[in-house]
């Protein structure tokens, strides 16, 4: 890291690094862990019932041939990558699993792990695709379940009170990682995009409240700064599951600025709180099932799914938008003809990024950015 990128008692927040630190949490706090790849099963209930919810991360460019006799070669690289993790015991850290079915490739890696790799407790949440009255109450029950099974392994009840309480923590830190989006609105941010990115990393794997001193550090620091000396374009990022801050430092390196993204762990997850509602349940259903924007949910048909894009493309003054796919990532694949052409009559262009998990190779990828880029 450069000297002045936001460091938080010196953690970088690196895969490697985020799992020391949270066996060192684990260690510290007697919690047991349970690790968790999509939020579609709110890591709020994990926190509320006494465990560390810990988001799970690959190694894009790593060789999976570990997973091999698990699945397939052509499929998804990022499910395989973390296959091949567990396989080799990376993983063992973790006292708990949860997998949403995000995608029929995630609901798969569920069911080889949880067979060959059993943990002391697993869980697969289970998401419509459908957004109607009956599959909102369907997810709301399934909320209830995912307590109770989480209280039985820890052996904490979770109050409404509660509850509510660690939804209000975690909305604090909405509202901080907003403040920092918030910078990158101005003509000359002072932050990059790569070093927002690793912290919204953290927020995988520090507990709410240590995030929450986490961010306010960041924001204080951020405010601090002069603005960036020139201007530059300015990017959004679209597309699938990206947990490497690789892509971000390309387009940097490139001559561009990500200003702001579309991404599940990026502004998905915090652009909005978690409804206040009488039962809590009601709120984390508005957010995290209806509210939360991945292709995989039907939203009906047309082009007005894409709206809120141009809207936030507009809002953070983008000139260009880079989409990242990761090969046989069909959601996101299905999406992208009619995103890009929906974007290209609002008269913003927008580049592809097909790519295996692996961002190789990186000069192809950057020398395609700075024409791009240069266009602009």
């Amino acid at each position: 890291m450069s000297s002045n990128r936001f460091q938080f008692n010196q953690h970088s927040f690196t895969t490697a690094e985020n799992e020391n630190l949270v066996q060192h949490l684990k260690e510290r706090t007697k919690k047991p862990v349970i690790g968790y790849l999509c939020c579609f099963a709110p890591p709020e209930i994990i926190s509320a019932a006494g465990a560390i919810p810990y988001r799970i991360t690959g190694r894009p460019g790593r060789d999976t041939s570990a997973a091999d006799a698990y699945v397939e070669p052509y499929g998804c690289t990022y499910v395989r990558s973390i296959l091949a993790r567990a396989a080799e015991g990376e993983l063992d850290f973790l006292d708990g699993l949860v997998i949403s079915h995000s995608c029929d490739m995630v609901q798969r890696l569920y069911g080889i792990w949880t067979y060959y790799h059993p943990l002391d407790f697993s869980y697969l949440f289970n998401v419509p695709h459908q957004l109607t009255p009956w599959a909102r109450d369907f997810f709301k029950r399934e909320l209830g379940f995912f307590r109770e099974n989480v209280e039985h392994f820890t052996g904490q009840k979770v109050s409404t009170g509660q509850l509510q309480e660690t939804i209000n923590l975690y909305n604090k830190n909405r509202s901080l990682i907003r403040k920092i989006y918030k910078l990158r609105k101005y003509d000359r941010p002072p932050v990059e995009g790569s070093e927002v990115f690793e912290i919204l990393m953290a927020g995988g794997v520090l507990p709410p409240e240590e995030y929450t001193g986490f961010l306010e550090s960041a924001v204080h620091d951020f405010k601090r700064r002069e603005a960036a000396k020139e201007k530059v374009p300015r990017i959004m990022i679209w597309g699938s599951i990206m947990d490497s801050p690789v892509l971000y430092k390309i387009i940097e390196e490139a001559g561009g600025k990500v200003v702001c993204d579309d991404t599940c762990i990026g502004f998905r997850t915090w652009e909005k709180d978690v409804p206040s509602t009488e039962d809590p349940y009601d709120g984390l259903t508005e957010h995290y099932f209806i509210n939360f924007q991945c292709p995989r949910t039907n939203r009906g048909p047309g082009v007005g799914r894409f709206n809120y894009l141009l809207e936030r493309a507009r809002e953070y003054k983008v000139d260009g938008v880079v989409g990242y796919i990761i090969s046989f990532c069909d959601p996101h694949k299905f999406d992208y003809p009619d995103l890009r052409d929906y974007l290209k009559e609002a008269g913003l262009p927008m580049v592809l990024i097909d790519d295996n998990y692996s961002f190789e190779p990186a000069e192809a990828i950057k020398t395609r950015l700075e024409a791009f880029i240069e266009m602009l």
